[in-house]
Formats: structure tokens, C-alpha cells, sequence
């Protein structure tokens, strides 16, 4: 069974860093998707970024790219941890950011297709202030 655990939270100031981890344990074999989405208040849930665990390509939304990088670091076939470096932070990137965990990043239209099955962690919370 795949467990998803997130850390690195946090409130900061606009300009601000914060770097998330998520610990992916379960998922055997090479080549599957690790990423995350987040979802502030009262809005819905939005796709950020995303990575293949076999050859480390990496998929950005548009609202993030040139600001967040993904990177991965398998620590044994059954452990991978998927980061998420989040520099210069906006007012906007306040939400709870979640990691997912797929069989490919099927990037369609600017957004990640995930299955419905597809594992969730419990979420981090960031908080952009001004």
C-alpha cells in the first residue's frame, strides 16, 4: 500500500522560500510520477508540478514555472521523496499543497492527469504574508 507523508510548511513572507518534502514507501518498480497539487480556500484544487522517478523529467504549471523546482531522491525501490523548492513566494501560494503519487505524469492542457485511485498525502499548509 502507497503512503504519502508531506513536511516543510510553513508561513513566510512574500519573497520569500520554503522547501516541501513528501515520502512516497510502497511504490515498487522505476518510472512512476510523484507531484503535487494544492488548494487554497475556497477555491479549487490546482496542479503544480510533477516528476518521473526514472528519467527526473519535470512538468510545471504555468502559475509556478520559473519559480518552484521538483526533484526526487530514491532512497531504495520502495522509498522515494519527492521535493518541492518554492522560491520568491506570492501572496497567491498561500493553500495546502498535497503530494500525489501516479503511474505517469500524463501532463494534457496544462494539468496533470491522475487516476482516480491514485494515493494522496494529508497535505502541508503554506502561508504567504505580506
Amino acid at each position: 500500500q502507497v503512503q504519502l507523508v508531506e513536511s516543510g510548511g510553513g508561513s513566510v513572507q512574500a519573497g520569500e522560500s520554503l522547501r516541501l518534502s513528501c515520502e512516497a514507501t510502497g511504490y515498487r518498480g522505476s518510472g512512476f510520477c510523484l507531484g503535487w497539487f494544492r488548494q487554497a480556500s475556497g477555491k479549487e484544487r490546482e496542479w503544480v508540478a510533477c516528476i518521473t522517478t526514472g528519467d527526473e523529467t519535470t512538468y510545471y504549471s504555468e502559475s509556478v514555472k520559473g519559480r518552484f523546482t521538483v526533484s526526487h531522491v530514491s532512497k531504495d525501490i520502495a522509498r522515494n521523496t519527492v521535493y518541492l523548492q518554492m522560491d520568491n513566494l506570492k501572496l497567491e501560494d498561500t493553500a495546502t499543497y498535497y503530494c500525489v503519487a501516479d503511474r505517469e505524469c500524463t501532463v494534457l492542457a496544462g494539468q496533470w492527469r491522475i487516476a482516480d485511485s491514485s494515493p494522496w498525502g494529508q497535505g502541508t499548509q503554506v502561508t504567504v504574508s505580506s
